[in-house]
């Protein structure tokens, strides 16, 4: 819902996906966000006190003695084992050992997703930025990645890593990898004058840098439109995340018999 009083978007609404079909201009008054020197610090410290860090929020990883015995934890394997201890005490080896074999295996199995999640999720949050050129009150300052908040306005050159997913406003021969997020190989040119149409894929977003990409070759200027859990990056780090939930409620095993 749009703040009329302010001329800015809602929180909500800052979050939205049209802003890849909006031009520089337009998108900075619904940003609140002034293209030539930023926001105030006083209007980030709000943002930033309503929207949250900009970071991808990490969890202790369980050691791998806890996430293996975990596979081990639901019903199903319990009534397995007690079963296997009742073919044992009958002599009949040859059931027990079967159904051990199955609950060894469905741990295995399990372990080893798990673990892969746990790893992915590593990598994604190793793909964040300690710091950020950010221009605010119109000065360029060296700031904390995890303080940007929607409407910054970001400096990037070639080497940096992009601390956020931000529409570029300018560039001059502006190209950024993007092969951890798309796939794309070779490196992508960033044209700040293209409209891109709200639905477009992440690979046709030529007039957007996603974090953890990296800045190959040129200059640019870009506005923060979504921060943490809220970027590219977040939303597969929340995707695998819930996944590997999924998984720790419901062993392989478990999956089988039930699909």
């Amino acid at each position: 819902m749009k703040d009329e009083s302010a001329g800015v978007l809602a929180p909500d609404e800052r979050r939205d996906t049209r802003w890849p079909g909006l031009a520089p201009e337009v998108l900075s008054k619904h940003l609140g966000s002034d293209p030539d020197k930023g926001l105030t610090a006083e209007e980030s410290e709000r943002r930033l006190a309503k929207d949250g860090a900009n970071e991808i929020p990490e969890a202790p990883p369980p050691s791998l003695l806890t996430l293996f015995l975990s596979q081990f934890t639901s019903v199903i394997v319990w009534v397995l084992i007690g079963a296997a201890v009742i073919s044992g005490l009958l002599e009949d080896w040859l059931d027990a050992a079967a159904i051990l074999a199955i609950v060894l295996l469905n741990g295995i199995l399990g372990f080893v997703q798990e673990f892969r999640a746990e790893r992915s999720l590593v990598a994604l949050r190793q793909m964040a930025v300690a710091t950020a050129r950010v221009i605010r009150d119109g000065v360029v300052r060296m700031l904390p990645a995890r303080e940007l908040v929607s409407g910054d306005l970001i400096v990037l050159e070639a080497g940096d890593r992009i601390p956020a997913d931000a529409r570029v406003i300018y560039a001059t021969n502006f190209q950024t990898q993007e092969a951890s997020l798309t796939g794309e190989s070779t490196p992508v040119p960033k044209d700040a004058k293209v409209i891109v149409r709200k639905d477009a894929p992440l690979a046709e977003r030529a007039n957007t840098a996603f974090m953890g990409t990296i800045a190959v070759s040129g200059k640019a200027r870009a506005l923060v439109v979504a921060t943490g859990l809220r970027t590219e990056l977040g939303r597969i780090a929340a995707m695998i995340q819930k996944a590997t939930e999924s998984e720790r409620t419901e062993t392989p095993l478990q999956r089988r018999l039930c699909g």
